[in-house]
């Protein structure tokens, strides 16, 4: 089967099957592909799902009655057709032939006719289309509606460039082991090797890829050097700043890059990886293998402490809590698709319990960073202020720093500044018990 069929069918699945991207890129028939076809794939797949919005807009004025549940193949196979005109600016009549050969290998001949009148019409029509289209500000930002009024009303003077920065590729970014090389000097390797990186000011650690290349193409990465991780995420290990003998958590743990960071900066942590997942916690094992670090893994809900905690108190926790995952659209653009403004209010509460519930095992005098990917202030620096009010033996600790913009409670990155995914950290400390005399 053709590339842009499989992609179809992969789209069919996100948009109408409620399927995350990611797992439909982890199907059989993505991996029959060649190297070439599956990156083409991942193209058409990323780039449908990051215009949902302006897509069904278009499809909209073009095609007037909708197609059967049956056939919402066709329709993905349209999107990716509308997406290769006015994104990958391919050739008119490539992307029109490609896209009617995909039909076949559908086995749905049927629609080839549609998909070619479909995509002529756009071709003859389409400055006219796209004025139609982009008439509604869902389509012109590529936005789902109940997203862009959150954006609007949390951020009046940034919404717009959020929105651009998450239609965006995001930049590959690197995070160089301390242990083994500095930044500087691992820098300097990728320069020899052809590899064209910059520092990123913000994060000590960080290097970003002008062009993004394969793991096998870095330096060391298979001994261990160098991980794949977005320059925000590394902001949470120095933050925590934990020191050697401590007793330290990781709750949410998967896929491990913050606890390996966490290990690489620091040697003697006693950490614990926690997660909910088992496979997702596989992830963990993996990245702490290449890194040659160890921490002790267990598979159990974090809000559950009966069934995990030993009653020992931890000196450091790390809770990057579930997220609307808001903050990196631009990595994973089927969040537009999937997530409802309904999440918002179910993980709020997930997140205040875990909260609360974790602030049980944190040592007087310990540290929590609470953290998440998303943009939104009532996951983030509400939901902070609402648990500080709760608990006079919490406080917030100052993050004076040059990224983010300081909030009632933590900082809040916005997409794409200095590069960097969207992102929230709150550093909370526990008082102190007194003494007594």
């Amino acid at each position: 089967m053709s590339a842009r069929a499989i992609a179809a069918q992969c789209l069919q699945r996100v948009i109408y099957e409620g399927e995350s991207l990611t797992e439909v890129l982890q199907d059989r028939a993505v991996a029959s592909l060649n190297p070439a076809d599956q990156a083409l794939l991942r193209d058409m797949c990323f780039g449908t799902l990051r215009w949902h919005e302006r897509l069904s807009a278009i499809l909209k004025t073009l095609v007037k009655k909708a197609l059967k549940v049956a056939d919402k193949d066709v329709e993905c196979l349209l999107r990716i057709g509308l997406y290769q005109l006015i994104y990958q600016r391919k050739p008119d009549h490539a992307a029109v032939n490609e896209t009617v050969k995909a039909t076949k290998k559908l086995k749905k001949e049927w629609a080839g006719n549609l998909v070619n009148g479909v995509l002529r019409t756009f071709i003859r029509e389409q400055a006219e289309v796209l004025v139609q289209a982009d008439s509604a500000i869902t389509a012109r930002y590529a936005c789902p509606d109940w997203l862009l009024k959150r954006l609007q009303t949390a951020w009046p003077d940034n919404w717009a460039d959020i929105l651009s920065a998450s239609n965006t590729h995001a930049p590959m970014t690197l995070r160089v082991n301390q242990r083994l090389q500095t930044t500087a000097a691992y820098q300097a390797l990728l320069q020899a090797a052809g590899i064209v990186a910059e520092r990123v000011p913000a994060v000590d650690s960080a290097l970003r890829l002008q062009t993004p290349v394969g793991v096998e193409q870095l330096p060391g990465f298979f001994s261990g050097t160098v991980s794949v991780q977005d320059a925000a995420a590394q902001l949470a290990a120095p933050l925590l700043d934990c020191q050697s003998g401590m007793r330290v958590l990781d709750a949410c743990a998967a896929p491990g890059g913050k606890t390996s960071h966490l290990l690489e900066r620091t040697h003697g942590l006693h950490l614990i990886a926690l997660d909910a997942s088992e496979s997702r916690l596989k992830r963990v094992t993996e990245n702490l293998t290449r890194l040659n670090l160890q921490a002790q893994q267990i598979t159990a809900d974090a809000g559950e402490l009966a069934s995990w905690w030993d009653g020992q108190l931890f000196d450091r926790i790390l809770l990057d809590a579930p997220c609307s995952a808001t903050g990196v659209i631009r990595r994973h653009p089927d969040i537009k698709v999937l997530r409802r403004d309904s999440d918002i209010a179910e993980l709020q509460q997930e997140q205040a319990h875990l909260l609360r519930t974790l602030w049980h095992t944190l040592r007087p005098g310990g540290q929590l960073l609470y953290a998440t990917c998303s943009i939104l202030p009532d996951e983030n620096s509400r939901q902070v202020e609402a648990f500080l009010a709760e608990h006079p033996d919490a406080y917030p600790q100052p993050l004076v720093a040059v990224w983010g913009h300081a909030q009632p409670a933590g900082r809040q990155i916005l997409p794409g500044e200095l590069g960097m995914d969207g992102f929230y950290y709150a550093l909370l400390g526990k008082t102190a018990q007194e003494t007594t005399t």
